[in-house]
């Protein structure tokens, strides 16, 4: 799209669009940003993105803070078995989860805390990259997803850590920050392989608390008739242990 046609729709001069893409010392107002959203046709996850970077929200877009998780939150995960369930927050850091979501994808109790980290986990820990059937496909969710929390918590030291350490240790990684892909998705179906139980298809559903909007609950069931049936053989026969959560 030309320049000229972008001013157009976006109801601003092209003199003003040259100087945003210069970065001449502007800084956007929201209904700015949401014009040029929508004349560029981004989807909700990009124009998200696009006002994170200008350090910007809309009213329809509250700024997400970060509190200690709620031990109530951490409680309901029990309540989801038997399907594998954990509580992330905005850097995919694993902060609770229950015995079935352990099953799934590895003991995270045996990882030290800094280590508990979705988005780590995918790229970096052989148990799990070992798993899935499309791991290229979970490492560019996972690296769109980390995008979109950077550019909201700009600040966030912890965050810019891990992804320093990940550009500098996985050169997959670096490719796929580089290409600058940002989404957030609230649902995915993915094959695995799992050890115990076989080749299943998982499907993960991302959901998002109405007092707690700055975390997550990830939680996974099959796909298909062949693959619950196999997940159901991940629950814990006694549950002795029914959740083990972290605070952040």
């Amino acid at each position: 799209m030309r320049r000229e046609e972008v001013a157009e729709r976006a109801n601003v001069s092209v003199d003003y669009v040259v100087r945003l893409e210069q970065g001449r010392s502007l800084r956007p107002s929201p209904s700015i940003l949401d014009a040029l959203s929508r004349a560029l046709l981004m989807s909700p996850d990009e124009r998200r993105y696009l006002f994170d970077l200008a350090e910007q929200r809309p009213p329809d877009m509250p700024r997400p803070t970060s509190v200690p998780l709620p031990p109530a939150l951490g409680s309901l995960i029990d309540s989801f078995a038997p399907a594998p369930t954990m509580v992330l927050d905005h850097r995919s850091d694993i902060l609770a989860w229950n015995p079935e979501m352990a099953e799934l994808l590895t003991d995270f109790s045996a990882l030290p805390a800094h280590r508990r980290n979705a988005v780590w986990l995918c790229l970096m820990h052989p148990d799990i990259t070992a798993r899935y059937l499309d791991l290229d496909r979970v490492r560019r969710d996972g690296v769109a997803h980390l995008r979109a929390a950077w550019a909201a918590h700009p600040q966030d030291d912890r965050l810019r850590t891990l992804i320093g350490e990940l550009v500098d240790a996985d050169e997959e990684f670096a490719e796929l920050w580089e290409n600058h892909d940002v989404r957030v998705n609230g649902h995915a179906e993915k094959a695995m392989h799992h050890p115990r139980i076989g080749i299943i298809t998982a499907r993960f559903d991302l959901l998002a608390p109405v007092q707690q909007p700055e975390y997550r609950v990830l939680v996974a069931h099959g796909a298909d008739e062949a693959s619950r049936s196999a997940m159901e053989r991940l629950a814990s026969p006694e549950r002795s242990t029914p959740l083990t959560a972290v605070t952040a």
